[in-house]
């Protein structure tokens, strides 16, 4: 759908982010933040991934903003015998005994990757050419995703027992890494009284996806002054430890910092919090609203901070 300008391009981004809002607020209650974020990385044009204890709604939540959007959704449940052709597709052999490629899950615009760090590496690494290049090989064949394309993974933080942690490659392919909290008192009496009824709810479509890729373009048109570009180049820099630019917190805490993609995350994000918050050009302030999720996935805190009980959060708190 064309604008007339940009500027009408983000009057209608605004609007329909709040009607998106009002559609997901109809089956999910509370969770304002991470609804913000997931619809965030969703016009950023980046993969999220959610993490919480069993029974915040992850799932619910996908699913719901999935139905909201006019795309394909696919649902993979990783589990620890999950095969990467489960994820892919694969060749077999038709009636005239000729190769066919049967199309996995992995084709559709919007991807739940359900418990992604209960399946091995081998499994898990089947997602890293579609979540950067958006395609997939199979058998010296390169097949294009339709687009958009976003990987929404979640993960249980407690279940030691048979998982496998992502590696930090594959980490550093998620625009976000958004942590899911219990729900307050009374958001979680609201809750229950809504699942405990009889009562339905029925998700409107608000978004096609020409609109999405619009608005994409649109978040990367928007203008940044270097103030705000070399803020955010800065910050990924002091968590980089044993660096001319290195916090002294990261010096002493920190393992490994954050490479260029959050950097980029930063920039992008940035742009696409003004333009939700009614601003035509982002500044600090809209870098520092986004810096946690974005970060928080990107640093490794060394022994010295475990063993002092310093999370990653207060570290980034710090340097912020």
């Amino acid at each position: 759908m064309p604008y007339s300008s940009d500027v009408a391009a983000a009057e209608a981004l605004t609007t329909s982010y709040q009607k998106l809002k009002n559609e997901i607020s109809k089956v999910v209650i509370g969770q304002d933040d991470t609804v913000r974020l997931l619809l965030t990385a969703i016009f950023c044009q980046g993969h999220c991934l959610l993490v919480g204890v069993p029974g915040l709604a992850k799932t619910l939540l996908i699913q719901t903003i999935a139905g909201a959007l006019d795309l394909d959704f696919n649902r993979i449940q990783f589990t620890p015998d999950l095969m990467p052709s489960d994820i892919l597709g694969s060749e077999t052999l038709d009636q005239e005994r000729n190769f066919k490629f049967i199309k996995g899950p992995v084709f559709a615009n919007i991807i739940l990757a359900d418990e992604i760090n209960r399946t091995p590496p081998k499994t898990q690494s089947a997602l890293l050419e579609a979540m950067q290049e958006y395609s997939v090989t199979i058998a010296g064949q390169k097949y294009a995703l339709g687009r958009p394309f976003f990987v929404l993974a979640t993960q249980n933080p407690i279940e030691q027992e048979g998982t496998y942690p992502l590696p930090e490659a594959q980490l550093d392919r998620f625009m976000f890494n958004i942590y899911l909290d219990y729900p307050s008192y009374q958001s979680e009496l609201d809750i229950v009284k809504s699942t405990t009824s009889d009562k339905k709810y029925d998700v409107q479509r608000v978004i096609t996806g020409e609109e999405i890729r619009e608005f994409q373009q649109l978040v990367r048109r928007v203008p940044v002054v270097d103030n705000v570009v070399e803020y955010a180049v800065k910050l990924v820099h002091k968590t980089r430890p044993n660096t001319e630019m290195a916090a002294s917190d990261a010096n002493q805490y920190l393992e490994w910092g954050a490479g260029p993609r959050a950097s980029q995350a930063l920039i992008l994000a940035a742009k696409c919090n003004a333009l939700l918050t009614g601003k035509y050009s982002p500044d600090i302030e809209d870098v520092k609203a986004v810096a946690l999720p974005i970060l928080r996935h990107r640093v490794v805190r060394n022994f010295k901070a475990e063993a002092e009980g310093i999370s990653v959060e207060q570290l980034i708190k710090r340097l912020l």
